[in-house]
């Protein structure tokens, strides 16, 4: 028995000490790498571009001037001239609806007034001979403008149950099908016209301070993922939402712009603009919103105060501190202290 143990014990010694040495051999890797070479970071080097500050708001393409379509009576729509997307001319019939009686009844009026022209230029002639009084041809003539003012009173209520369009324009939604019974008042066409499309966008009230008419607008929708367009802010509503608190803006888009009615956008308001502004990217700065990590020309860090000013999520514009030709690490390191040597990867 104790052969055996001495045995086993001297076979798990060789593999200890086997594996004792392995590790070593890693530890010490790890230890020069850890402790003898440097510790290795991204360098980058400030940049001229420019600086914007903007007010983000979502917002929704629509119509300019948007003008609502609807029958005066309630009636059954029998035909519907124009679809949706089709653009009409003033004066064009859109849509149909049943006017029967009131046909029948305009032909039976017309039928009166035929009749009762024919017997007032038969009085007329017996009035110039004397052969009846000037009563008995003026109760004729009477009558006659008594049918015409009828005549007129028909065709107005069957101009009701034919909807025309306003102004040149484009059909933008159609309601309603035919047999459908219409109420009086209820849209079937949306037509828009006279001006472009624009966006109304909605401003929380905070930032609504710096908005202003005439400034400039980058817009982007889901739609168009890869495109930004330019618009121009129009208008601001001069009362706020109070549940939502927000303003709503008004904004132009320029001629071409594809956007469609009712697509949603996001917008950025331009209210300040830096040309050639030098520029590095946010990560680059610590925490405190005014540290970075200089390198300077034998490697070392030189920790230093900066001076930013516009700032969005990606980039900061510096306004003191540093110059084109420096070179900074991005992302900022908190371990990293001043003076440390560092081994530079540039981007």
């Amino acid at each position: 028995m104790g052969t055996v143990a001495y045995k086993i014990l001297n076979m798990n010694g060789k593999i200890i000490l086997l594996v004792v040495g392995l590790c070593g051999v890693a530890l010490g890797g790890y230890a020069v790498s850890h402790y003898v070479l440097p510790p290795s970071v991204t360098a980058v080097s400030p940049r001229q571009g420019e600086a914007v500050e903007a007010v983000y708001a979502t917002g929704t393409v629509e119509p300019t001037v948007m003008i609502p379509i609807a029958p005066k009576t309630t009636s059954r729509l029998t035909s519907i001239e124009f679809d949706e997307g089709q653009s009409v001319k003033k004066g064009d019939i859109l849509a149909r609806f049943e006017d029967d009686d009131l046909a029948a009844v305009l032909d039976q009026l017309r039928a009166q007034e035929d009749q009762t022209r024919k017997e007032l230029e038969r009085k007329s002639k017996l009035f110039e001979k004397k052969f009846i009084s000037e009563d008995a041809y003026d109760q004729v003539k009477t009558n006659l403008d008594m049918i015409a003012a009828s005549i007129r009173e028909a065709q107005a209520k069957q101009d009701y149950l034919q909807l025309r369009s306003p102004e040149d324009a484009t059909i933008i939604k159609r309601d309603g099908e035919i047999g459908q019974v219409i109420a009086a008042g209820t849209p079937v066409f949306y037509l828009s016209c006279c001006a472009p499309l624009r966006i109304s966008a909605e401003v929380d009230e905070e930032d609504i301070v710096h908005v202003k008419a005439g400034q400039k607008v980058l817009i982007q929708s889901d739609a168009f993922l890869d495109q930004t367009f330019e618009g121009e802010v129009i208008s601001i509503t001069p009362k706020g939402d109070p549940v939502s608190r927000s303003y709503r803006v008004r904004i132009s888009m320029k001629e071409g712009t594809p956007l469609l009615i009712g697509m949603t956008t996001e917008t950025n308001i331009i209210y300040h603009q830096v040309e050639n502004a030098t520029l590095i990217p946010v990560e680059a700065i610590a925490a405190d919103g005014k540290t970075v990590h200089k390198i300077d020309a034998q490697n070392k860090i030189e920790q230093i105060t900066v001076k930013v000013g516009i700032r969005d999520v990606k980039t900061a514009e510096i306004l003191e501190g540093l110059s084109l030709e420096d070179k900074i690490i991005s992302p900022f390191d908190a371990d990293l202290k001043n003076g440390h040597q560092v081994r530079v990867k540039e981007q």
